[in-house]
């Protein structure tokens, strides 16, 4: 079920986010959360601002956001930064959008590294502006030796393409003689797509009330569990968060059994 609410929180459970952090690190932590940021334009209309002023406010909410997740001992933590659909969007926003990584990067690199996170990226490179792509470089290659959460952006992403891609380098490397088509399963299809050595994402939140997954991932999250809340963007926050991790934690994974 696509709950936007927590079934399982008891009148029992812990009321503090303090109390409720050590309650979930108690139990078993979802090893890849991937999150779908959506809603940054509707909270800046609603509030009279241009559109960029919501996405300005939606990158406080990912630094608050990836704190959170390293002190829950979060593996992996995927957001969908922007998409290959997003560059239809007006230029002045999409040039807002590829200034962000600079000043989220800029101000917010020292304390990554101090806290051990790994800055990865998964995308196509070839389309990015350089001063956004030098940005994204430079985490990486400051993060590279980190063992802590990996802070992984979906940046000019699209899955539809991914897959593509992916299925045009096996018929390669069949043509070349360097994979067996009757050797192929889901294992090694994907380990040719761009999420290759990450696990797949045990849980997806989604915010603004839209429940569709936007081109993100189709692979990937084929038995991930699902969290959509009415809550846009901007005002996401670490109880949101907490409650997402908690309606997890409240559910059974069956993949296809009993």
């Amino acid at each position: 079920m696509l709950n936007k609410l927590n079934p399982w929180k008891s009148q029992n459970q812990p009321s503090s986010l303090s109390d409720r952090i050590s309650q979930i690190k108690s139990q078993e932590v979802p090893a890849h959360i991937a999150i779908i940021m959506d809603g940054n334009g509707r909270w800046a209309k609603k509030r009279s601002l241009p559109r960029v002023a919501g996405h300005h406010e939606g990158m406080k909410v990912v630094r608050k956001i990836t704190r959170l997740a390293n002190k829950l001992g979060v593996k992996t933590l995927t957001l969908y930064a922007f998409s290959t659909e997003n560059w239809k969007r007006p230029k002045m926003e999409v040039d807002f959008l590829m200034k962000l990584p600079e000043e989220f990067l800029g101000t917010f690199l020292p304390e990554l590294v101090e806290e051990n996170v790994r800055v990865t990226m998964i995308g196509h490179k070839e389309k990015l502006p350089a001063h956004t792509l030098k940005a994204i470089e430079k985490a990486m290659e400051s993060t590279k030796d980190n063992t802590g959460l990996v802070l992984n952006f979906a940046l000019n992403y699209g899955s539809r393409v991914e897959i593509i891609e992916a299925v045009k380098q096996v018929l390669n490397d069949v043509d070349d003689g360097k994979l067996d088509r009757e050797r192929i399963d889901e294992e090694t299809f994907s380990s040719y797509l761009m999420t290759s050595g990450f696990q797949d994402p045990d849980l997806l939140i989604r915010t603004s009330g839209e429940i569709r997954l936007s081109n993100f991932m189709l692979w990937q999250l084929a038995y991930t569990e699902f969290f959509f809340t009415d809550v846009l963007w901007p005002d996401f926050n670490e109880e949101h968060f907490v409650e997402a991790v908690e309606v997890f934690q409240g559910r059974q994974r069956r993949y296809g059994g009993v």
